[in-house]
């Protein structure tokens, strides 16, 4: 189980660094744009927050390893032993970001036994922060308010859906998959923000069809499955793979 003080400090820790990416996000510090070895970008903003999660987690949870998009992952050699770790997206959607576009994330799970049991999402620049605990259910908190349990709709059979794809990311692949469903809307959004947006009911479906890695899913994807009314939704991605990429999914079936 996850205690509501382990999730308070992550949460907090979150924070933390969406405060971080602001201060370049606002200009305030300014912001050089590199390209890292697989040809995505990376900012100062991403190493900044990268910083204050790996090392607020190692002081939080010595113990529990931590893997982060913005560090090399120890091998499978090593990781095959793990029970618990910690995975990070320091910041989602760079792309995003980089074009002053809001819908960017700090992204923080927990992993026990290949499932996520904690996951943390924030939107700094929209003040938005959700997260997911397993057993304790998908919250979201908005502006500063209370904290609001939030719930994923169920698909009913035949009945037009509301999908929710990927701002930078299209593909024909999403091309050939939407023929074959019956669509409603399709909306579009930044981040780990479309798990989230399926969790709170505002999207049936989220259909990836491109590559994503671990540390791209893992928070959404414990908010998502925590989202259910009557039990955990089914999601099917796993974690701690030999090489932390992920399979195409779609998450609300």
């Amino acid at each position: 189980m996850v205690s509501a003080d382990l999730r308070a400090a992550v949460t907090g820790l979150a924070r933390k660094a969406g405060r971080a990416t602001m201060a370049y996000y606002d200009g305030q510090i300014p912001s050089e744009v590199r390209e890292k070895q697989d040809r995505s970008p990376v900012t100062l903003a991403d190493e900044a927050a990268h910083d204050i999660l790996v090392e607020g987690l190692r002081r939080l949870d010595p113990s529990t390893p931590v893997v982060s998009e913005e560090a090399e992952a120890a091998s499978f050699e090593t990781r095959r032993s793990w029970r618990r770790f910690w995975l990070v997206d320091p910041l989602d959607g760079t792309k995003e970001f980089i074009k002053r576009r809001a819908e960017f994330t700090v992204n923080v799970a927990l992993i026990e036994d290949g499932d996520p049991v904690l996951g943390v999402v924030l939107a700094p620049a929209l003040d938005l922060l959700y997260w997911g605990v397993k057993a304790g259910g998908a919250w979201r908190e908005s502006n500063g308010g209370s904290p609001e349990r939030i719930y994923s709709k169920p698909q009913e059979p035949g009945k037009p859906l509301t999908v929710v794809e990927s701002l930078s990311h299209p593909s024909p692949e999403l091309e050939e998959y939407l023929q074959t469903i019956p669509v409603a809307q399709r909306v579009k959004a930044g981040s780990s923000l479309k798990f989230c947006w399926v969790a709170e009911g505002r999207a049936d479906i989220y259909p990836r069809l491109g590559p994503t890695m671990e540390w791209d899913v893992a928070a959404g994807d414990c908010v998502y499955r925590q989202s259910g009314r009557s039990g955990e939704r089914s999601s099917p991605l796993t974690y701690n793979k030999p090489d932390l990429r992920n399979p195409s999914f779609v998450i609300g079936l």
